[in-house]
C-alpha cells in the first residue's frame, strides 16, 4: 500500500518536470507560418509580418541587386509602404520544404504568383526559436526563361552602364 502512495505522489512531480513543448514540428507548421507571413504582407500588417523574422540580423533579399537588407533596414524601407495600407501580394503556387535532422533548421523554395512581378520565386531558411519557426533568410527572385536571358542580360548591362555614367 505504501508503494501505491509513493507512486501516486510521484506522478505530479514527474508531470511538472516533463517538458511541455509543442508537438514535433512538421512541414505543415512551416507552411502555416509562410502562408500567414505572406497574408500579413498582403494585409499590410507590419507587426505581424516582421514578427516572423528571427531577429534583427535576419536577411531579406529583393529582386533588385541593391535590395539586401537586414530586418532593421528592411523595416525602414517597408514602413512607409505598409503605413499607406499597401503590402505585397504573393500567392504561393507550389512550395517545397525540408527540415534538418536536428529539427531546428528548415529551408524552402516556393513558386509565387504576384500582381506586380508576375511569376516569382522565394527561397529561405527558417530556424526554430522557442518552439516557433522564424525566418532567418529570404530571397525573392524573378525567374527568367532561358530563351530571353541574353536580352535581359544586355538590358541589365545597359542599365548599369547608364547608372554608372550619371
Amino acid at each position: 500500500m505504501s508503494q501505491f502512495y509513493i507512486i501516486f505522489l510521484l506522478i505530479p512531480v514527474l508531470a511538472c518536470n516533463s517538458p511541455q513543448e509543442k508537438p514535433v514540428n512538421t512541414t505543415a507548421d512551416i507552411q502555416e507560418v509562410l502562408n500567414d507571413w505572406h497574408n500579413a504582407a498582403a494585409e499590410a500588417d507590419f507587426d505581424r509580418y516582421f514578427g516572423y523574422f528571427a531577429d534583427s540580423t535576419s536577411i531579406f533579399m529583393g529582386t533588385d541587386a541593391t535590395e539586401r537588407w537586414n530586418v532593421t533596414e528592411f523595416k525602414a524601407y517597408s514602413e512607409p509602404v505598409f503605413a499607406r495600407g499597401r503590402g505585397c501580394n504573393f500567392t504561393p503556387i507550389n512550395r517545397f520544404v525540408n527540415i534538418a535532422e536536428n529539427g531546428k533548421t528548415a529551408w524552402f523554395d516556393e513558386e509565387l504568383s504576384t500582381p506586380n512581378l508576375g511569376p516569382s520565386r522565394g527561397t529561405g531558411v527558417l530556424i526554430l526559436v522557442n518552439g516557433n519557426w522564424k525566418i532567418a533568410h529570404y530571397s525573392l527572385t524573378v525567374p527568367i526563361p532561358n530563351s530571353i536571358i541574353n536580352d535581359v542580360k544586355n538590358q541589365i548591362e545597359e542599365t548599369l552602364k547608364s547608372e554608372n555614367q550619371d
